[in-house]
């Protein structure tokens, strides 16, 4: 899938959005728990890499990689 840089940020950034209040409301974690959750996730590093696909996934696909 090619889409521009700034597509890219968009997606990442509101998939990264989903995620985090994912993990608040369905996981009780309080937001600067699930931020630095995801953030230093490993997942995180490959959601950051446009060649691996990963951002055309669901969130919650992508959580399925997360230790929660």
């Amino acid at each position: 899938m090619n889409v521009t840089e700034k597509e890219f940020n968009y997606i990442k950034r509101h998939l990264t959005i989903q995620i985090i209040n994912t993990l608040m409301d369905e996981n009780g974690y309080n937001i600067e728990d699930a931020i630095n959750k995801v953030y230093t996730s490993p997942i995180y590093e490959k959601l950051s890499d446009p060649e691996t696909g990963l951002f055309i996934q669901s969130p919650r696909y992508i959580m399925s990689y997360m230790t929660i």
